[in-house]
């Protein structure tokens, strides 16, 4: 295990999707979803009692980088987080084959370290970026691979442009799909089972030095 990045009485920030929002609470910041951000926290916390680590989850489901950028002030900087964790990026590939609304790669890392430098200026919150990821299921989604990997490799960009802690999502589940069908992981390609859910938890807490 390296080294326990993040230290006592802390907050760490969740910021995404759907996948991230996972039906957390507007009104009680202590439920988090029952996705990954629930399951991180709760497996931290157990883990690490005395550190008295608060997380919160300000995930929202159907956001695409520009959603983040429209709401970062309230949802992030006013927060003050210590630690931001950022999954986003699938909704900006998805929408151009739902709605023939696409963001370029360009747009899409322009967004996105719009978000990254007003992180750093204001809070110097350490940031943490979760690769947006596409399983083949149903097999329409092997097609959004020309879309999306351009995307993957900007947040790969930006992870070593800021220095953030790196978790490699996509190639992760390509892994894990090779031990169980990728629908095992996530059923329609994009939201993950509570086994998706795990793994990203379990690769969260390893990057941190959790694990």
């Amino acid at each position: 295990m390296s080294a326990l990045r993040i230290g006592a009485g802390q907050t760490v920030l969740f910021q995404g999707d759907s996948i991230t929002d996972a039906g957390r609470s507007r009104d009680n910041d202590a439920e988090l979803g029952r996705g990954y951000a629930n399951l991180t926290a709760a497996w931290f916390s157990a883990l690490f009692p005395e550190l008295q680590v608060r997380f919160l989850n300000r995930g929202i489901s159907g956001n695409r980088v520009r959603d983040l950028q429209a709401r970062w002030q309230a949802d992030c900087v006013d927060l003050r987080p210590d630690w931001v964790s950022i999954m986003i990026g699938i909704n900006d590939t998805w929408r151009r084959y739902d709605r023939n609304d696409p963001t370029s790669a360009e747009d899409y890392a322009a967004g996105y370290r719009d978000i990254l430098e007003r992180t750093r200026q204001v809070t110097g919150a350490g940031l943490i970026l979760l690769e947006p990821f596409v399983l083949p299921v149903p097999d329409d989604r092997r097609g959004w691979r020309v879309d999306l990997d351009p995307k993957i490799a900007a947040v790969r960009e930006l992870a070593r442009e800021f220095d953030a802690l790196y978790v490699p999502l996509d190639g992760l589940f390509a892994a894990a799909s090779t031990r169980r069908q990728p629908a095992f992981w996530a059923a329609d390609g994009v939201h993950p089972t509570q086994a998706g859910h795990a793994l990203i938890a379990r690769a969260w807490l390893r990057t941190v030095g959790a694990l």
